[in-house]
């Protein structure tokens, strides 16, 4: 590997552990709509779901309603951050690489909104030099398109970045951006 330059790190399951929180606000907002699901019917069926996929398994048809339950998730998000921890080891090590002149980057197919909440609950939002989600470019995970990007943004070759992943889309798309990966498991 060349000189490290770019560290990307995916947001949910990789440096946070947002599991509960984000089915926790899923279900109530789904609730508000009158699709009633327990946790561990969410966990089971349609955890890692994208949201259009989820919104339809659970007889959200249309999109303008599907965007309603999104939204109003990311309003009651915030209600659930007391079950979010970061994953302290992987932030310092990032904090430590980009100290030294690395830059450090989210890429995650999560809601930005969502991210930056969560973020500055945890105090984190000024540790990052970018963050790129699924809505930035044309193809999300489990294409390479959100890591090339960072890469083309910052300059760097995928030889000068490592990018830390939890999940089996994730994982499939930082193989194809030709860079160094880590799966990561919170």
């Amino acid at each position: 590997m060349a000189q490290l330059k770019l560290i990307l790190l995916d947001f949910d399951g990789t440096l946070a552990a947002t599991r509960e929180a984000n089915a926790r606000a899923y279900i109530a907002a789904l609730s508000e709509f009158g699709v009633e699901l327990s946790m561990e019917e969410y966990n089971a069926r349609f955890f890692g779901m994208r949201c259009m996929e989820f919104m339809k398994s659970v007889g959200i048809e249309s999109a303008e309603e599907a965007c309603k339950v999104r939204r109003r998730k990311i309003e009651l998000y915030p209600n659930y951050f007391d079950t979010v921890t970061l994953n302290t080891p992987l932030w310092e090590w990032c904090q430590m690489m980009r100290r030294g002149g690395a830059k450090v980057w989210i890429v995650s197919t999560g809601h930005v909104d969502n991210i930056t909440n969560v973020m500055r609950y945890l105090r984190i939002e000024d540790g990052v030099d970018g963050i790129i989600t699924g809505d930035d470019v044309t193809r999300p995970k489990p294409h390479p398109d959100c890591f090339l990007k960072a890469m083309e943004i910052e300059g760097c070759f995928p030889s000068e970045t490592i990018i830390f992943e939890d999940s089996e889309i994730g994982l499939s798309a930082a193989k194809s951006s030709g860079a160094q990966y880590v799966r990561i498991e919170l």
